[in-house]
């Protein structure tokens, strides 16, 4: 429900660098689902007139003072300058912001920077968290310091999210903090009659956490079937080309560097299966982007809070590959996968539209807001 002027207007800043190539297409540079996520909720947040939005982003020489789908951008970091510098330049771009409250997703020396900030300040924030991984105790195993300071500043937050509720449930056993499951929201497009299909799609960035390898190993296995790999580089990786020229000797995959967010939703819709070959996953935004385009959904791995098998939309394998080459198989010979796709979209409207999801985020915000003002 829309506000008016006359209200209180609530200030909320989004603190995500990688973002702004989401609110300007003609920047290339790499974005993840994090991003995907601070784009959407602020760009669907700016349409109520009881808040004022904006989003801290990384210098990618854009001008300032822009105003994009009613956001307002601050540029508070570069990619090229010392962590001090951007430390200090963060410190500024917060203060110009004069919000309210700050949302932060995905663990970083960020969020314990950003906690200390708001509590200098007086100020309100939220985080979200971006992986399983920092509520299972990987990330604090890997970053001790940092994981420590990660935790304590988690606990001065004013609100905490889970993508899913097997991650509330971790990290309320590992730290004792609690947290809410919110959904993962999306643009849900109109309803449109699914075609059969015409390839087998894998998305996302080439970090080995995402196992870009084993779709290339899928795709061997398939040869008279055509697999789509759209894969961005991710920040510090050193075996990109590596990658690529593995995929182009794959002779039924085509790679493809980059597609435009917005173009996103044609590739979904376009494909039989989503593959998902992940180590660990928090909720990705793939996962929605298959469902809401009527794709169903093969997963190696990642499986949140089963959702896979409980809405029937698509299958995971348990880490087992030759389960998911015999699984795929099967789905695509008896035609199942436009089954799996067809449930895919009846949960993906039931559950993950940003108009209902961004509701939950509002009184989130609203109640973050009072209690700390």
């Amino acid at each position: 429900m829309t506000g008016t002027r006359s209200e209180k207007t609530l200030s909320v800043c989004f603190i995500s660098p990688k973002s702004y190539p989401l609110f300007n297409d003609s920047v290339t540079s790499v974005f993840g689902g994090a991003e995907v996520d601070a784009y959407l909720l602020a760009t669907e947040l700016a349409k109520d007139d009881r808040f004022a939005v904006s989003i801290i982003v990384a210098d990618y020489g854009q001008a300032r003072g822009e105003m994009r789908e009613g956001v307002r951008i601050i540029t508070g970091v570069d990619f090229r300058w010392s962590m001090l510098s951007n430390a200090r330049q963060l410190w500024s771009a917060m203060k110009m912001s004069g919000a309210d409250i700050f949302f932060l997703e995905t663990a970083s020396v960020g969020v314990p920077f950003a906690s200390l900030y708001c509590r200098l300040k007086s100020r309100g924030w939220v985080y979200r968290m971006a992986s399983s991984l920092e509520s299972d105790g990987t990330y604090l195993a890997r970053h001790p310091i940092l994981g420590r300071m990660f935790i304590r500043a988690l606990r001065r937050a004013g609100r905490v999210i889970a993508q899913n509720e097997a991650d509330r449930r971790n990290l309320l056993a590992l730290a004792g903090i609690d947290s809410e499951v919110i959904p993962n929201g999306q643009r849900i497009p109109p309803v449109a009659e699914k075609q059969p299909g015409e390839y087998i799609l894998w998305a996302g960035r080439s970090e080995h956490v995402k196992r870009p390898d084993l779709f290339l190993a899928l795709a061997r296995r398939f040869p008279n079937e055509r697999f789509v790999m759209i894969c961005q580089k991710a920040t510090g990786d050193t075996r990109y080309e590596d990658l690529k020229e593995t995929a182009g000797g794959v002779k039924n995959v085509t790679f493809v560097e980059r597609v435009a967010f917005r173009d996103m939703d044609q590739h979904f819709g376009e494909a039989k299966v989503l593959v998902n070959t992940s180590d660990s996953e928090g909720f990705p935004n793939a996962f929605i982007q298959a469902c809401k385009n009527s794709t169903a959904i093969l997963s190696l791995n990642a499986n949140p809070d089963d959702f896979l098998h409980r809405y029937d939309c698509g299958i995971c394998c348990e880490g087992d590959f030759e389960r998911a080459v015999d699984s795929l198989r099967r789905i695509l010979a008896d035609g199942s996968y436009m089954r799996l796709g067809a449930n895919g979209r009846k949960y993906a409207e039931g559950r993950h539209s940003i108009s209902t999801v961004i509701e939950r985020y509002k009184e989130v915000f609203t109640t973050v807001g009072t209690a700390d003002g």
